[in-house]
């Protein structure tokens, strides 16, 4: 007797992926900045988002000043950096080609959870699973257990949880790792943005077996 096909489940990044973070962490980072009374630069703090919140501070305060920073910042986000941030190029298409699939999206991020879930709800985006202040291997754990076949990210570090937890990397360019440095990391797909996913999507599909 055939087994049936694995259901699709598909893991999304977040920040820089589906969504354009910069203005969002321009806007706290400056609110932050003023109370501290401290000039980060908010430029090169945001041009390569992806990794840990307390790991972008750390160049910047003293090591005992880092955790309680990082807990203002969470608490400032919601007031300053939901309503300026948009959905990136394809997003909302690429959710909707696994739904039309019949598979379920799941979305992992190293953002705070309950701020995550603020970007979703502002934006509309209905996801099956959010699971956050999750980073780089660390993701694994998590696509393993929501039998996701397959991780979309833009960081070489969402490369490497998508590598640890056995599923196939696909890499988008939204980001600010190139295309040398993903490849590098090891993902198995390049794609411009999110907007080259549906038809990518297809033709994985076609070729693997995984159905709704």
């Amino acid at each position: 007797m055939t087994s049936p096909a694995p259901q699709l489940v598909v893991g999304f990044d977040l920040d820089m992926t589906l969504i354009d973070t910069v203005p969002g962490f321009v806007a706290v980072l400056a609110a932050l900045g003023a109370e501290l009374d401290v000039d980060f630069p908010v430029d090169e703090m945001t041009d390569r988002l992806g990794p840990p919140l307390d790991m972008m501070l750390a160049d910047h305060l003293a090591p005992e000043e880092i955790a309680p920073a990082g807990d203002r910042f969470r608490e400032l986000y919601p007031d300053h950096a939901v309503h300026p941030v948009p959905l990136l190029p394809g997003a909302r298409e690429a959710v909707d080609a696994v739904r039309r699939q019949g598979g379920r999206v799941v979305v992992v991020t190293g953002k705070f959870t309950r701020n995550a879930q603020l970007h979703l709800d502002h934006l509309g985006l209905d996801v099956d699973h959010l699971e956050g202040w999750v980073w780089g291997v660390g993701k694994a754990d998590v696509l393993r257990r929501e039998g996701a076949q397959l991780y979309v990210g833009d960081h070489v570090h969402d490369v490497e949880g998508a590598l640890a937890a056995g599923v196939l990397s696909v890499s988008v360019l939204t980001g600010g790792c190139t295309r040398e440095e993903l490849v590098a990391a090891g993902t198995h797909v390049v794609l411009d943005d999110l907007a080259a996913f549906p038809a990518w999507l297809e033709g994985y599909l076609t070729r693997s077996g995984v159905t709704a």
